[in-house]
């Protein structure tokens, strides 16, 4: 990929990221040939802070973090009594780091 659309990018999607892959994340882009870009401009990655303020205000994160099965069963059981909700208000961001991180490999697959 062109130097300036890694840059784009990053610039777009930089906070869905954890400071410590983004030198990876900036290597892997590099690699990519043109074509693929538009592949990767188009990914659509989860705000960590959305997903916290999600977290806090109606504890349906799981959701939008693609772990379906495990939001139900926190509904169903009243958030583990409170508990899960109180957990997942301090995993939220990491967890949208780690589904993104995920996301972003998955999709620099389908480019090669």
């Amino acid at each position: 990929m062109k130097p300036e659309l890694v840059q784009a990018f990053l610039l777009k999607n930089g906070e869905c990221f954890e400071m410590r892959v983004l030198q990876d994340i900036q290597n892997k882009l590099s690699e990519i040939d043109d074509s693929k870009s538009a592949l990767m401009m188009g990914l659509s990655l989860q705000k960590p802070t959305v997903i916290l303020i999600i977290t806090i205000v109606l504890g349906w994160e799981r959701f939008f973090l693609d772990d379906i099965g495990m939001g139900i069963v926190k509904i169903v059981t009243c958030y583990g009594c409170g508990i899960w909700w109180l957990v997942d208000i301090f995993t939220a961001q990491r967890r949208t780091y780690e589904y993104n991180y995920n996301k972003f490999n998955e999709t620099l697959m389908l480019c090669k």
